[in-house]
């Protein structure tokens, strides 16, 4: 007989001998008594799923510092600094303009 055959012969038995005691593990849990039983925590409630934010208006000054950005092609950091000293003046403008009334 070969070394092949010979393992091949062990690992068939080993198979078929470990199956009987899965299936009695299996069956043990099962038929554990009634008073053994612990009572599972309740389950965590999923939190629920967050409504996307509502859009909030933009100002006529952001519509307009962003058009500018655009116009000069900005992208990243240098259209957030562009439009942050954008913003910042238009503010400061509404304020020394007079309020209409």
């Amino acid at each position: 007989m070969s070394i092949k055959s010979t393992l091949s012969a062990v690992a068939v038995a080993a198979l078929l001998s470990s199956a009987p005691a899965l299936v009695q593990s299996a069956v043990a849990k099962e038929a554990k008594p009634a008073a053994a039983k612990t009572t599972p925590a309740p389950a965590k409630a999923a939190p629920a799923p967050k409504a996307p934010k509502a859009a909030t208006p933009r100002s006529e000054a952001s519509i307009k510092c962003s058009q500018e950005a655009d116009a000069k092609s900005l992208k990243g950091k240098a259209r957030k600094k562009f439009r942050a000293s954008c913003l910042r003046a238009a503010k400061k403008a509404a304020k020394k303009a007079p309020a209409k009334s």
